[in-house]
């Protein structure tokens, strides 16, 4: 039982010492981009497994000298660090406002954003979740041809359309109820990765910008569009767009990153945007496929005059990605 229980202890020290050293990676910039971002994901998988770790090794440990208990600093501080950039989502103050009850309808937008994964091939799912939700605006990523056309029927209730199907996992397509005018689809750092941006136009005549964005993942690819170890300036791009328009506007999109990094926070300060998760939850939309690995990728991004009227996950259909649907507000300014 001796050896069974050093063993536990030791296995927790090298657990331990993985997590403190990641932690304080994760805080420094200017590494090379992807081995700096690949840190950044797993804080919350950090924050519990160094609770978990803590309570371990004060329970397990018996010799209590200087490398103890600078075990323990190190663990106590990767869990500060863990809580000081998660706890906001599920206690802070909310970002964005709740709508009010009196709530104008047709100042009210809801919108489904949703990478579908080039291949999967659950569409029917996908078309009913769809259905059941019944958004204004349909955001779909990942598309290709063959996705294309099995979302042809969703032309009969969207009567405004932008398709820009591809086979390098890049492909997106916007549908919407709501008319749109001055669309256009940009290629803001790859030549063949889209982005949408549209004037959308509410019933009550407001108009809001949309923005639709699928930056590059974070990590090198010999299939897919990467960044060869820069820095994705996409998102930041867009933020710089915001900034200069004078309308409301919203970003949506799996922007492959999470929204506590610092490219994410950087992109939300020069747009002056905000985060509708902050004080709701972490509402993680990736990995569909596993309760270990997952964190929030697919995100909505607004200016001050929106509200939230809803936000929710919805069932999986197939992809590594959960739908992610939210309703707003467009206050009276």
């Amino acid at each position: 039982m001796k050896i069974i229980k050093k063993i536990i202890l030791y296995l927790i020290i090298v657990v331990s010492v993985i997590l403190i050293i990641s932690s304080l990676l994760s805080l420094i910039q200017g590494l090379s981009y992807w081995y700096s971002k690949i840190f950044d994901f797993p804080r919350v998988q950090y924050l519990l497994l160094s609770l978990v770790c803590l309570i371990a090794f004060a329970f397990l440990n018996r010799k209590w000298g200087f490398s103890s208990i600078l075990l323990s600093l190190g663990l106590i501080s990767t869990i500060t660090i863990q809580a000081i950039l998660i706890l906001p989502y599920f206690w802070g103050d909310k970002q964005v406002p709740d709508a009010s009850s009196a709530a104008k309808p047709e100042n009210s937008v809801s919108i489904l954003i949703s990478n579908v994964l080039i291949t999967n091939r659950e569409s029917a799912d996908f078309l009913q979740i769809v259905d059941d939700a019944n958004p204004d605006l349909l955001l779909v990523m990942e598309v290709d041809e063959w996705w294309v056309t099995q979302l042809n029927t969703l032309k009969e209730e969207y009567a405004y359309v932008i398709e820009y199907p591809l086979d390098n996992a890049y492909g997106m397509a916007l549908y919407s109820k709501l008319p749109l005018k001055d669309s256009e689809i940009m290629f803001l750092k790859h030549d063949d990765v889209p982005s949408f941006h549209a004037t959308v136009i509410l019933p009550s005549g407001n108009p809001f910008v949309f923005h639709g964005v699928h930056p590059v993942a974070p990590v090198p690819s010999e299939k897919y569009p990467d960044n060869k170890g820069e820095e994705e300036i996409a998102l930041l791009k867009v933020g710089n767009i915001v900034a200069a328009d004078t309308l409301p506007a919203m970003v949506a999109g799996d922007l492959n990153d999470v929204s506590w990094s610092r490219t994410s926070m950087l992109f939300e300060e020069q747009g002056k945007l905000y985060n509708v998760r902050i004080g709701r939850g972490l509402f993680n939309s990736y990995n569909a496929n596993s309760f270990i690995q997952r964190w929030p990728l697919d995100h909505f991004f607004v200016t001050h005059e929106f509200a939230v009227i809803d936000l929710k996950l919805l069932p999986a259909f197939g992809s590594d990605h959960f739908p992610v649907f939210a309703k707003f507000e467009l206050r009276d300014k």
